[in-house]
């Protein structure tokens, strides 16, 4: 019994050290977001970088948004295609840079392309899930794509997730 333990405790622990990874350095997982990256200043994007990706990923999408938003998970970034040879995004990455990459931008809730910061209504402290997709293909996606549009279509092509939350509040 213990070694049937002590073997899955290794399994897990080995599936956790290769399994897709985010990260940013704009802020620690859980904790707060800087005002640069929201809608009360620059708004600007943050920096990502991912690791351990599935040999098999032939692109990525990176989706972000506030579930604690009233009424819906609000959409704040929707980004799809993004190749598999780009493991990371610069801090404010522009339209022009993403389009140049081959990424199709959808839109956000705010009536727009591309990102938008947290905007929360004053009161409580708001979750940002950056959440990032490797997929086995590339979709068939136009720009201005909805997020439900993307989640449909990464549906049986998604092989491995992960994410990474920011908290925000005003």
């Amino acid at each position: 019994m213990k070694k049937a333990i002590i073997f899955l405790n290794l399994m897990l622990f080995t599936i956790q050290l290769f399994a897709l990874n985010i990260e940013t350095d704009a802020f620690n997982h859980k904790e707060y977001i800087p005002h640069r990256y929201t809608c009360d200043t620059k708004d600007s994007s943050p920096s990502f970088s991912w690791s351990n990706v599935p040999e098999e990923a032939k692109s990525f999408v990176l989706i972000c948004d506030d579930p604690d938003a009233p009424f819906k998970a609000w959409v704040h970034w929707v980004l799809v295609n993004i190749p598999k040879e780009v493991t990371s995004l610069k801090e404010g990455v522009s339209a022009d840079e993403l389009k140049n990459m081959g990424v199709i931008i959808g839109n956000n809730d705010f009536g727009s392309l591309g990102y938008r910061g947290p905007c929360p209504p004053p009161g409580k402290t708001h979750r940002y899930f950056f959440t990032l997709y490797a997929l086995d293909s590339i979709l068939p996606l136009k720009e201005g794509v909805e997020k439900k549009e993307v989640l449909k279509a990464i549906q049986g092509r998604i092989l491995s997730e992960t994410r990474v939350i920011g908290l925000y509040q005003r």
